[in-house]
């Protein structure tokens, strides 16, 4: 039979029922694109969609008649498909995939020829072979940009010989970030980039909360916590704030406290850590104690050898919390991160929720006896400086900047420092007075003693985007031109790292004040400029552009490109609008509470970074409003009231309607900046979407959140990402060693240690997921260490 049958020499017309199946699914591809692309030239976008989808529908004509020119017609359109998408994004791999792995896959169809005899009738040979030349092209292109991708680039010049840093035996872990400073670094080398690869688990503990097991819970869960251990004891706590020492060879409990917190209608159940003080001139119950918090507002302290609640701590081992808050919405607001101990002082500072209203409860950071529980100082940002600490049955200042995250401290200094937050509503800043901005979106430092501000420096003026700072700052010595500097880096979630003298809080890396853009919102004020390092590696996004819109499909590539020409944006600082705006980073940040690891042996800062568009829409209502219910003008995705303002705010990540991000991959990176020169030493993509994408596609480059670990024998590992692994990572070139399967997402920081027991290395991190990025629940904590005598 040849390509096409004759009967009394006519020629037969291909099935009807073939043609009709490519001509509807053509025609409908058209229409969408032509639809679409109109759209989007209408807000001044591009053309090339309108005209594919032109192109499209005369194929569908074509085919539905039988007419052999729908082929060189459709290889038209592809052969102008890879013209455009190589004029537009390049030899990038995964800019390349959405324009042309569909039209790739349709002109692959088109060119097998027993298609071709279904569909047209018989025509010149050259016109039959032009979908299979156009589709080989977009081949070859894809394949090319594919074997042009890297994993990572070091830096010229970045490998550098380290100094040895001896193991002397136990490394404790005493504090959230490996102890006061927050360095989140080991001195232990029993692991080493030679044997790393031989890592498998050691052991694992569940501590039972999860929505599946508890399903009284309604609130998610995320469980984030960075375990610690002192003397051969892992202790930590699970998002209900449950307390739990293990064995830190067999992960084998000791003892658990079970606060039986009333989980009511907090938004999410969450415990970042316990803190650890230990008093060596005392004997007997809580000589050691362990510190936690709950979410239905209370401070416990607990013996670290038994879990026994100390006695001697406020009233039976508790405190509360909500004095002196006023009125307070039942968990809306609790402490989720750990108290920063320094010397007999427990500071801790709250979670207060966001955009809801200007009358929640104060941000008030407050100060411990961390024997007595017999509180020392408060500090509340909304209040004058010189103001006396509030009377009986008085309050401290609602709706004050809060101080959310983990806080380091210098105990030489006498200072502890604050990374605080905005006064909620937080995308919205007419109601704010002067005394409600002066420290938001900053760092403070406190005198330990007295609580009084000692130095303040601001991340974001006026803050409308909810860029808190979100992270622990990180304390360490500066390699200035003079000598070792006491410095501070302070990672915020517009991917800025300051870096700050300690002592005074001004910058040893230069910071400018830039124009940012300005809005016209009615009784709003917007700051002219905001501050960026001038000579250290930022991790602030590349602004967005039409062409660095993205989908799976050129379909949904259209449709976040018409979103993207919908909504304003001028960059980083677009202010939030009635019309709309994209928001970049969105309010996750690019950085974030995982904050950054420093290797002081190898002069190196670890930096985890990701990204994904958030779109902002305001709606006007009335200002007095004091319910949600006369707040609400919307019924909008995310929307939230800001209750006290004359907006309420949606909040929605910008996504495709298949649920992927707007932007190109790869969104998350793991980093290392040289600390002398404040340059990128490496740059690389960490994880993929493997665990979270249709069919396990591997996309690399995922969205992480969470916090990483350096060892002195030159690894740093990491989980954070939405994929299930724990990662090793060479800390000088950024090549990926060794990763170990998790039973769960891993959103938590790791840690290392060495048995002063066995001698023996672990690797120990929170595996249970976050519910807000989908990861894969669960409540393991999951040890990795070397076969033993391996070592």
């Amino acid at each position: 039979m040849g390509q096409a049958e004759s009967v009394g020499g006519a020629e037969r017309r291909p099935p009807l029922w073939s043609r009709l199946v490519a001509a509807v699914f053509l025609g409908l591809v058209g229409l969408a694109l032509l639809g679409g692309g109109a759209w989007l030239i209408s807000l001044g976008g591009s053309a090339y969609y309108a005209l594919a989808g032109a192109a499209c529908l005369v194929s569908a004509f074509l085919v539905w008649r039988g007419d052999h020119r729908a082929l060189p017609v459709y290889a038209a359109l592809l052969a102008g498909t890879l013209v455009w998408a190589v004029w537009e994004v390049g030899l990038t791999f995964w800019q390349l995939v959405p324009r042309l792995a569909g039209p790739v896959v349709i002109g692959a169809i088109l060119a097998l020829p027993f298609v071709q005899r279904a569909l047209v009738r018989k025509g010149p040979i050259v016109a039959r072979l032009l979908p299979a030349v156009a589709t080989g092209a977009a081949v070859a292109v894809m394949a090319v940009a594919f074997f042009q991708v890297r994993a990572y680039d070091v830096a010229p010049g970045a490998s550098r010989i380290a100094a040895a840093v001896a193991d002397d035996g136990p490394t404790d872990w005493t504090a959230y970030g490996s102890n006061a400073a927050g360095l989140r670094y080991s001195g232990a080398d029993q692991i080493t980039p030679a044997n790393v690869a031989g890592l498998t688990p050691a052991w694992s503990f569940k501590t039972g909360d999860t929505n599946a097991k508890r399903p009284e819970i309604g609130a998610p869960i995320s469980f984030m916590a960075t375990p610690l251990m002192v003397d051969d004891t892992v202790f930590l706590c699970s998002p209900t704030g449950k307390v739990f020492a293990l064995d830190a060879d067999t992960g084998k409990a000791i003892w658990t406290r079970d606060p039986r917190t009333d989980v009511g209608n907090a938004q999410m159940l969450n415990c970042r850590g316990v803190s650890y003080h230990a008093d060596a001139a005392a004997n007997g119950i809580c000589a050691a104690r362990v510190i936690s918090m709950t979410v239905d507002g209370r401070l416990l302290a607990s013996d670290a050898k038994t879990g026994t609640p100390c006695p001697d701590f406020g009233k039976a081992g508790s405190i509360d919390l909500t004095e002196g808050l006023g009125s307070v919405d039942p968990l809306r607001t609790y402490t989720s991160s750990p108290p920063a101990i320094v010397g007999d002082v427990a500071i801790l500072g709250s979670y207060v929720r966001d955009n809801y209203t200007n009358d929640d409860p104060s941000g008030v950071v407050r100060a411990y006896d961390v024997k007595s529980g017999k509180m020392l100082w408060g500090w509340d940002s909304g209040r004058p400086d010189d103001a006396p600490q509030p009377g009986p049955g008085e309050e401290w200042t609602r709706a004050s900047p809060n101080a959310w995250s983990v806080f380091s401290a210098d105990p030489d200094l006498g200072l502890v420092y604050l990374p605080t937050g905005n006064a909620t509503p937080d995308h919205v800043g007419t109601h704010r007075s002067e005394e409600l901005e002066r420290y938001a979106s900053s760092v403070v430092a406190l005198d330990v003693a007295t609580g009084k501000v000692r130095w303040s420096f601001q991340t974001v003026h006026h803050d409308i985007w909810d860029y808190d700072v979100p992270a622990q700052p990180v304390l360490f010595d500066y390699p200035s031109a003079k000598g070792p500097v006491p410095a501070l880096a302070a990672p915020t979630k517009q991917g800025e790292i300051f870096i700050l003298d300690r002592r005074t809080g001004k910058p040893l890396v230069p910071v400018e004040e830039r124009p940012v853009p300005q809005g016209n919102l009615p009784g709003e004020r917007y700051s002219p400029t905001q501050p960026f390092n001038a000579n250290f590696a930022s991790f602030t996004p590349p602004d967005l552009t039409e062409a660095s819109m993205w989908g799976t499909t050129p379909l949904d590539q259209l449709y976040c490109r018409i979103r993207f020409r919908s909504l304003d944006y001028e960059g980083l600082y677009t202010p939030p609008s009635e019309r709309g705006m994209i928001e970049y980073p969105g309010t996750f940040g690019t950085l974030n509470w995982g904050s950054v690891s420093i290797d002081p042996a190898r002069g190196l800062m670890l930096v985890n970074s990701a990204a994904i568009p958030q779109e902002v829409l305001l709606f006007p209502h009335d200002g007095d409003a004091d319910t949600p219910e006369e707040a609400s003008s919307s019924h909008a995705p995310g929307y939230l009231p800001q209750i006290g303002t004359n907006y309420g705010v949606s909040l929605w990540p910008m996504l495709s309607p298949l649920g992927i991000p707007c932007t190109s991959p790869p969104w998350g990176h793991l980093s290392a900046v040289d600390l002398k020169t404040g340059k990128l030493a490496w740059k690389r993509t960490i994880g993929t979407s493997e665990d979270v994408a249709p069919l396990g596609i591997r996309i690399p480059g995922a969205f992480n959140l969470g916090g990483s670990v350096t060892t002195a024998s030159g690894l740093t590992f990491i989980g954070a990402t939405i994929d299930d692994y724990l990662r090793a990572f060479d800390t000088e070139t950024g090549e990926e060693l060794w990763k170990g399967r998790l039973p769960a997402g891993g959103q938590a920081t790791p840690i290392t240690y060495r048995s002063k027991k066995t001698g023996r290395q672990y690797v120990v991190i929170a595996a249970g997921g976050h519910m807000y990025m989908g990861t894969t629940p669960g409540d393991h904590v999951v040890a990795f260490a070397l076969p033993e005598g391996d070592d």
